[in-house]
């Protein structure tokens, strides 16, 4: 899949005092688009509540560029920028532009997949592994070496 992007409606929930989109809400939407992505290949909320299992981040960092305000029309997109082969471990990036195409902002995530039932990181099953495979690839990717403790 060679770009995964959808428009974002700006809430006046979204809005700070500055009459700008508050830090947060750049994470709230962030994790909306990949919950999006994943319900797109079959990974839903029923789904990781059938399986006990869902992602977890261990790092989220914003890079903002430009400000939004409750008038903007924004996109995000989602692309995976690395990888363990087994899925196991992720770095996704988000960018949100802005209709005059103007990049406003970047979210850098780290993540894994966790078992809600056994409370512990895991190997993803064949499903989850598809899901991540059909992720689009950002112009960077890398696949990346499991540590061993």
């Amino acid at each position: 899949m060679d770009s995964y992007t959808l428009p974002i409606q700006i809430r006046w929930s979204d809005i700070d005092a500055n009459n700008h989109m508050r830090h947060s809400a750049f994470y709230d939407y962030g994790a909306w688009m990949r919950i999006m992505f994943l319900a797109a290949q079959g990974i839903d909320m029923r789904w990781m509540k059938d399986n006990q299992n869902g992602p977890v981040l261990f790092r989220e960092e914003a890079i903002f560029k430009r400000e939004i305000r409750f008038e903007d029309q924004v996109t995000i997109n989602v692309e995976i920028l690395k990888a363990t082969k087994d899925f196991s471990r992720w770095s996704l990036r988000h960018h949100f532009v802005k209709a005059d195409g103007i990049l406003a902002a970047i979210i850098n995530v780290d993540g894994a997949w966790f078992s809600t039932a056994e409370r512990r990181l895991i190997v993803p099953d064949e499903t989850l592994v598809e899901a991540f495979e059909a992720f689009p690839r950002s112009a960077e990717f890398e696949w990346i070496e499991k540590t061993k403790k």
